[in-house]
């Protein structure tokens, strides 16, 4: 089972903050289809939340498919969440991220900057993917 935790400095709302750990840990594969989530009295025992922002997190990852909420069951992991990373991958990814984000700290970088970066590359990626290639014609 997941442990969710806040940061209260972050200035990220809380509700968001349980929605990016839910899905880290399903794109991960701490998580996994059919598993099943703390419920909202468990969440809010732990954290000193008021319920309605486990509820609106779990909704939203509801409402984007990634949760299934089953009254008096429980919230779990939809069976159509997406699949986690191939393992053997996700090593070698990580570790290829690990030694960059250590390469940039040793040359003074912040992990604002650093975040910054990585989500600037990480959407023109997705950018250039969404744009349709032109064809060059000869």
């Amino acid at each position: 089972m997941i442990e969710l935790h806040l940061d209260q400095r972050s200035g990220v709302p809380y509700y968001v903050q349980l929605m990016h750990q839910v899905r880290r840990a399903v794109h991960l594969g701490t998580l996994r289809p059919g598993d099943r989530l703390p419920t909202v009295r468990e969440v809010v025992a732990r954290l000193a939340l008021n319920p309605n922002t486990v509820l609106r997190a779990y909704r939203e990852l509801e409402h984007e498919g990634l949760l299934v909420i089953r009254v008096g069951s429980g919230t779990f992991v939809a069976e159509g969440a997406a699949p986690p990373l191939d393992q053997p991958l996700h090593r070698l990814l990580r570790e290829e991220l690990e030694r960059w984000i250590d390469g940039a700290r040793a040359q003074g970088v912040d992990d604002q900057t650093l975040a910054a970066m990585f989500h600037d590359v990480l959407d023109a990626a997705a950018d250039r993917q969404a744009k349709p290639q032109k064809e060059v014609l000869c």
